[in-house]
C-alpha cells in the first residue's frame, strides 16, 4: 500500500486512512456492494480508503483496489492493510479460503493496526468448526459490528464474544432516499404493483410468493408481480439456470403466469432506484431463519416502499415499528392475505410508507458511515494512548 496522505478531516480526530478487506465491485454480491457503498461513505467524511480484495485479482482497475488475497497470500494483504490507521475486515464464512473461510485468520493475526470487523452472517446453529471461525475472528478484533440487535444478541449469548468488544450499526441504503413528502402513488383502479429484486438462488423463497399470487385470481384488477435480478453467480456455476426455470414453471402450473414477470437485465443505481419507486409493495419471502441481515429491505424502507416479508430476523426488527408487515416462512396463503388486505385497504399502504419516510434518513449511508468513523476514531486514540 502506498503511503497514504494525512486530511484534513471534520469527522472522527485520528483516523486519516483505512484498510478494507472484502470482496468488491465487480464481484456480485451483497458484501462487495455494501463494502463500496461504505467505502465511498467513508471517502465523503474526508478518508482515504485502500481495499484488499478477496481472492484473485480480477481484470478491472479500481483506484481503491490496492491489493487481492490471492496475490501474495495472507501475509500480503496484512502488510497493504498495515498501511492504514485503522482495518476494517468484512466476515462472512464464504468469501475467504478455507474449511468455512478460515484463511482470514491468518490475516487478522498478523495485524498490527486497530481493527474492525463486519460480522455479516451470525448463525443460528453453527457446526463446530463455524464457532471456532466466528469466535477466532472477533477476538481478533478491537471491534465488532453487527447489523441489527438480533444479530447482537445471537452474537453475545450463542458465541464466545466480548459484549463490550460489539456494536450495532445499520446497514446502510445504496438507493438514494425518496422524496420524504412522496407516498406510494396508486392511480384509482390500477393494479397492485409488486416486487422482489436481487440475485436469484435456492432460499429466496420466491416460490412462496408465486404460490400467493395464485391464490389472489379473484382479485381485480390482478396484482402484478415483478422478480428483478439476476442468477446469484455461485448458483449458475453449479446449478446452471435451475431455480429460475423452476419459478417459471411454477407460475405456469399454479396459474399465476398472467400475474408473474421476469426480469434479469442489469440495473445500475438509476435504473434500480426506478425499479423500485415504481412498486407498491416490496415482498421478501426468504426462506432462511439466519438472516440476519438484509440489504435489500434496508433499500425497500430507505426508498419509501412497504414491505410484506418472512419471519427472517432483520425484517422482525426493522418492520416492527409499522413499516411493513411479517409472515410466517414458507406460507403462500399469509402472503396472500396481506397482498388483499392491501387491496382492500388502501389506507394500510400509506401508514405503511410513512413509517418507511421516518426510518429512511438513519440508514442512509452518510449516517452509516459517520458512525462507523466514530468508532473508528475512538479505536484509534485508544490504540495510540496506550503506545
Amino acid at each position: 500500500m502506498v503511503d497514504l496522505p494525512a486530511v484534513d478531516r471534520g469527522g472522527a480526530p485520528g483516523v486519516r486512512s483505512y484498510g478494507m478487506l472484502s470482496t468488491f465491485p465487480p464481484t456480485a454480491c451483497g458484501i462487495a456492494t455494501f463494502s463500496a457503498a461504505l467505502a465511498a461513505g467513508l471517502v465523503a467524511q474526508g478518508a482515504t480508503v485502500g481495499v484488499v480484495r478477496c481472492g484473485d485479482p480480477e481484470q478491472i482497475e479500481d483506484p481503491l483496489v490496492v491489493a487481492s488475497t490471492g496475490a501474495g497470500g495472507s501475509l500480503a494483504a496484512a502488510d497493504a492493510l498495515n498501511g492504514s490507521d485503522l482495518a476494517i475486515v468484512q466476515h462472512e464464512y464464504g468469501i475467504y479460503g478455507g474449511r468455512d473461510g478460515d484463511d482470514v485468520l491468518a490475516v487478522l493475526g498478523a495485524l498490527t493496526v486497530p481493527t474492525i470487523v463486519v460480522a455479516h452472517t451470525v448463525v443460528r446453529r453453527p457446526t463446530e468448526h463455524q464457532r471456532f471461525v466466528l469466535e477466532g475472528v472477533c477476538d481478533a478484533a478491537d471491534a465488532v459490528v453487527v447489523m441489527t440487535e438480533h444479530a447482537r444478541r445471537r452474537l453475545t449469548e450463542r458465541f464466545a464474544v466480548d459484549p463490550a468488544r460489539v456494536s450495532v450499526i445499520p446497514h446502510g441504503a445504496t438507493t438514494p432516499p425518496n422524496d420524504p413528502h412522496a407516498g406510494v402513488e396508486r392511480r384509482p383502479g390500477s393494479p397492485l404493483r409488486l416486487l422482489t429484486w436481487g440475485l436469484l438462488g435456492p432460499g429466496k423463497g420466491i416460490e412462496w410468493a408465486i404460490d400467493a399470487l395464485a391464490l389472489l385470481e379473484d382479485v381485480r384488477p390482478r396484482p402484478s408481480y415483478l422478480i428483478a435480478g439476476a442468477t446469484h453467480p455461485k448458483v449458475r456455476a453449479h446449478a446452471g439456470e435451475a431455480y429460475r426455470e423452476m419459478l417459471m414453471q411454477r407460475s405456469w402450473r399454479g396459474g399465476a403466469c398472467r400475474s408473474v414477470s421476469f426480469d434479469d437485465s442489469y440495473r445500475d443505481l438509476p435504473s434500480l432506484s426506478q425499479l423500485i419507486n415504481g412498486a407498491d409493495l416490496v415482498v421478501l419471502p426468504y426462506d432462511s431463519e439466519d438472516q440476519v441481515t438484509s440489504g435489500v429491505l434496508v433499500d425497500a424502507v430507505a426508498s419509501g416502499r412497504p414491505v410484506v416479508a418472512t419471519a427472517f430476523p432483520h425484517a422482525i426488527e426493522l418492520l416492527g415499528s409499522g413499516a411493513g408487515i411479517v409472515v410466517p416462512q414458507r406460507d403462500a396463503s399469509a402472503l396472500a392475505d396481506v397482498v388483499r388486505s392491501v387491496v382492500d385497504h388502501p389506507e394500510l399502504l400509506a401508514r405503511m410508507a410513512a413509517e418507511c419516510r421516518r426510518l429512511a434518513p438513519d440508514l442512509s449511508w452518510p449516517a452509516v458511515a459517520r458512525r462507523y468513523d466514530a468508532l473508528a476514531g475512538s479505536l484509534v486514540m485508544k490504540a495510540r494512548a496506550s503506545a
